[in-house]
């Protein structure tokens, strides 16, 4: 088949002449791409060649996955209207999870428009209008993201589910080991979520900032006076943030939360940290909180140590929602994203541990989890919630800086 794609054109050439090809670019990386000026500004300047050459992509698969698109955007698919996947998977597993859902897309006789951008774009461009949405036909089919504020916010996507818009269709009835001997219980027992994994959140522990402190085992720890003006957090990952945030008010309540903001000595990204590695500084935290993924590029420094909380790693878990009235046509999709492939993906790519329990998670022994559990989610309003424990969390950290 002849090639349509040039690949010494500029991107901004190539998504005028096929505009169908942008979401392609967008799910490998280019998220400039999403945007218009960004799209004109920054496209002009790179070829696709250069492009695939940036990203360390196989311009030939790129190329046929482009015009894969462009094909089954100028053919009319005989199975009706299309399907819409939106949401946003962790920067490790992005690329992976969403080249299966592209290739599993094809094979279907319906088309699917995949709008996945990675988490650490956070979801406000998912939340922005959502509250004017008046009719389960306006949403997509098929949510995935990790966090707590979206999915159960009863002015947002809660409030579809309160409707029985929603309905789990994975066929997960069983937990890996990791979660059953942990005693937490992350199937919904309405059956409305579905959660396919977590994203842990862990200490990094800098020994050469403890000023003869001892390694902090527990969030208890983290939270004591010992530990004030210790800490990083990871405030700009608005998914673990939030649920610190909400698992501390659940185990400690308000004071907890006061406490947290007193320990932060900075919001420091846990990439920028490992960056650095912890180089001694005035303003080096003691402590810095990330997600367990983080971990694996940490050992390199032997002056950090990495501790998984004895009272539990908190869980930030990475749901889905799939729509109730096209669960048999999406199906495959769901099946695909219950799969031991994608559970793989998630536990071996991105330490986000899976569900499934034919995935070996790697786990330290006796891994503890702190997670709120279903009857706080429903019995409170986690967005409201949310935003309330925030203010408390700023006000917190004000009083402890003067």
């Amino acid at each position: 088949m002849e090639r349509k794609i040039d690949v010494n054109k500029n991107l901004f050439e190539i998504t005028e002449e096929y505009p169908a090809v942008i979401s392609v670019l967008v799910n490998k990386g280019f998220n400039q791409l999403d945007d218009e000026a960004k799209r004109k500004s920054f496209g002009k300047q790179i070829t696709l060649k250069q492009a695939a050459g940036l990203k360390n992509l196989d311009l030939e698969k790129l190329v046929e996955l482009m015009e894969a698109e462009i094909e089954k955007s100028s053919t009319q698919k005989t199975g009706g209207a299309k399907i819409k996947v939106s949401g946003s998977l962790p920067c490790p597993v992005k690329i992976p999870m969403t080249e299966e859902l592209e290739k599993a897309s094809q094979e279907l006789d319906y088309e699917v428009e995949l709008d996945l951008k990675s988490a650490s774009q956070g979801l406000e461009w998912l939340q922005d209008g959502f509250d004017q949405i008046t009719s389960p036909d306006e949403l997509s089919d098929i949510f995935i993201s990790a966090g707590f504020d979206l999915f159960f916010d009863k002015d947002l996507m809660d409030r579809f589910r309160r409707q029985n818009v929603f309905k789990d269709a994975t066929g997960i009835k069983e937990l890996n080991s990791d979660f059953t001997e942990a005693g937490v219980d992350l199937l919904d027992p309405e059956g409305d979520y579905s959660v396919l994994s977590i994203v842990p959140a862990v200490f990094l522990v800098n020994k050469e900032e403890l000023d003869g402190r001892e390694v902090p085992r527990s969030w208890e720890e983290i939270l004591s006076e010992e530990f004030a003006n210790s800490v990083s957090l990871p405030v700009s990952d608005f998914d673990l943030f939030n649920a610190i945030l909400l698992n501390i008010y659940k185990v400690y309540g308000r004071e907890g939360v006061q406490k947290l903001g007193r320990s932060m000595k900075k919001a420091l990204h846990p990439s920028q940290m490992v960056k650095e590695g912890g180089r001694k500084a005035d303003d080096q935290p003691a402590i810095t909180i990330m997600p367990y993924f983080f971990t694996r590029m940490a050992k390199r420094f032997p002056h950090m140590e990495f501790v998984w909380p004895e009272d539990g790693a908190i869980v930030s878990p990475i749901f889905m929602l799939t729509k109730k009235e096209k669960n048999e046509k999406m199906q495959p999709l769901i099946d695909l994203m219950a799969s031991e492939k994608m559970g793989k993906i998630l536990a071996e790519q991105g330490l986000f541990p899976s569900v499934l329990p034919e995935v070996d998670n790697g786990l330290p022994e006796k891994a503890q989890f702190m997670w709120p559990g279903w009857d706080f989610l429903r019995g409170e309003n986690p967005g409201e919630l949310l935003r309330d424990l925030e203010a408390e969390f700023n006000k917190a950290v004000e009083v402890a800086s003067v």
